[in-house]
């Protein structure tokens, strides 16, 4: 909502199914990360990723690939 007023692409939007709104989610942030460069990360932030990342380097094939786990996440909620 911006300035308390529904825009009508907001309406739009939340006439979606939730299976649309999350495929429309994914194609924003698959938008954003084609551009890695325009998104600023603190310090903070960065220390943290690093963080996460560690037992990653430690270990590569411990995790699942993101489409395993997406499949995962729709099949537990029903989409």
């Amino acid at each position: 909502m911006i300035g308390g007023v529904m825009s009508t692409k907001t309406a739009d939007i939340l006439s979606l199914s939730v299976e649309e709104r999350i495929q429309l989610v994914e194609d924003i942030w698959d938008s954003i990360t084609v551009v890695p460069e325009a998104v600023s990360l603190s310090e903070e932030q960065k220390r943290e990723l690093d963080h996460r990342l560690e037992p990653y380097h430690r270990n590569p094939d411990a995790g699942s690939p993101w489409i395993e786990v997406k499949g995962r996440i729709r099949n537990l909620s029903g989409l």
